[in-house]
């Protein structure tokens, strides 16, 4: 059977577990990748061109060696029909209002997990500290049965706050992938009524290396996603 110390440690851990949670439910959905707008063909990675080679440097026989002239850097290009470009994931979702709105409806819902779980901290933190009042009053056997209640309604705290969590996590995942299913369609049409060829996904993991500024759309596509969002 637990003693009184026992259950007050196991109290503050539950504690510490609810701050956890508080602090998971107001964390942002990281920016989730989005799929790419494309018709039937596929590439590999991006291609970079090759800097053109520099002119060799003229030979002279009574002269030293003239030293070879820098490379020109490429001019920008501007993205046209046929091309393949790309957006940022990430900046693209943060300015995005349908996910701005979607993030602030979550933040509601957290607030009322969050309450929910804070009642169970505090139910059991009262119950504990009304039995460390009473303990040495009781009897023997009066004190293992109000040990053992509190066990069972410690271990029913942390079964409902298991709930609250999972409850939270599908929340969250709903949420993301209905808004990512609403950008993905509306990028799809967009590359469409523009020509692309494909649009690629530039996502802080890494998936594209490097890639000409003129083919960056991220700013075009946000102003389309959120006129089209403002039209519900």
């Amino acid at each position: 059977m637990k003693n009184p110390a026992q259950l007050a440690f196991n109290a503050v851990l539950l504690i510490a577990v609810a701050v956890l949670y508080f602090l998971h439910f107001n964390q942002r959905p990281a920016a989730a990748s989005v799929a790419a707008a494309t018709p039937t063909e596929t590439v590999a990675a991006d291609t970079v061109a090759a800097p053109a080679a520099a002119p060799a440097a003229a030979e002279e026989t009574a002269t030293p060696a003239v030293a070879a002239a820098p490379v020109a850097a490429a001019p920008t290009t501007t993205a046209g029909a046929g091309a393949i470009v790309y957006v940022e994931s990430g900046k693209m979702l943060d300015g995005y209002q349908g996910m701005k709105d979607a993030r602030r409806a979550f933040e509601v819902k957290a607030k009322g997990w969050e309450r929910q779980n804070q009642s169970l901290v505090n139910g059991f933190r009262t119950a504990v500290e009304q039995y460390q009042k009473t303990a040495a009053s009781l009897t023997p056997e009066q004190r293992a049965a109000a040990e053992q209640k509190l066990q069972a309604q410690q271990q029913q705290g942390a079964v409902e706050q298991q709930k609250i969590q999972a409850q939270a996590q599908e929340a969250e995942a709903k949420l993301t992938q209905t808004v990512l299913e609403s950008v993905n369609k509306k990028v799809e049409a967009y590359g469409k009524s523009h020509g692309y060829k494909m649009i690629l996904i530039a996502a802080p993991s890494g998936t594209i290396a490097y890639g000409e500024k003129g083919l960056d759309i991220t700013t075009p596509v946000l102003t389309y996603l959120n006129s089209e969002y403002r039209k519900k």
